[in-house]
């Protein structure tokens, strides 16, 4: 299933792609194409930095999807910081060139919303997880589970936005928040959970199954 409610171009980029190609058209204009030509390559990085493709959506209610375009740079059992838990910890590095929009892993309803403000440690550092700016969602699927999905600020990413809060349902694959400029998404997964990547290993966001849920 392709579910696709939102323009091509993430609507969180559009002052920044309106303002380069003005910025690049006055520099042609006033300067010349050769002058202008650092403005015209801003513009294409903030198209390509914004853009936001539609996806195919596996619909297998016990796997869990990659929240986040990327490169899988964690997998290894931890300690959920937000409801106290053992857990397996699967995170997606992604950095400048990835596509920024995130999307649910799962079919569930939002049990609590927690911000924390932090630094802006490079996102591929695991420290990120715990010292970093981040969002984080507890989500209970509909088969009673418990999953935590944490937006992580990077080191040039400066604004996370989220757009549900508790109470809301997810769809899987579900457009839900946006982290500008790089960054990180951890999932906490139950332990029983049977991951389907490896480290290092690139995914998509809302296509890639990470994960059967037991």
């Amino acid at each position: 299933m392709s579910v696709y409610p939102h323009p091509i171009l993430a609507r969180e980029g559009w002052f920044f792609i309106a303002a380069t190609l003005l910025a690049s058209l006055v520099a042609s204009y006033f300067f010349g194409w050769f002058w202008s030509m650092p403005l015209w390559l801003l513009f294409v990085f903030c198209v390509q930095f914004f853009r936001d493709p539609a996806r195919v959506i596996p619909q297998s209610k016990k796997s869990v999807l990659s929240p986040a375009d990327g490169r899988i740079v964690v997998i290894e059992p931890a300690t959920d910081p937000w409801l106290k838990r053992d857990c397996l910890k699967v995170s997606v590095f992604m950095n400048v060139f990835n596509v920024h929009s995130n999307r649910s892993p799962v079919d569930g309803e939002i049990i609590q919303r927690w911000y924390h403000p932090g630094k802006f440690l490079n996102a591929s550092l695991d420290k990120a997880s715990l010292e970093n700016e981040r969002n984080a969602l507890h989500i209970r699927t509909r088969d009673g589970l418990d999953i935590t999905c944490v937006q992580v600020a990077g080191l040039v990413a400066r604004r996370i936005l989220c757009y549900v809060d508790v109470g809301q349902q997810l769809s899987r694959g579900q457009r839900y928040g946006f982290i500008r400029f790089g960054s990180r998404v951890d999932l906490y997964l139950p332990l029983e959970t049977s991951v389907k990547v490896g480290v290092g290993e690139t995914v998509k966001a809302s296509e890639t199954i990470l994960a059967e849920l037991p």
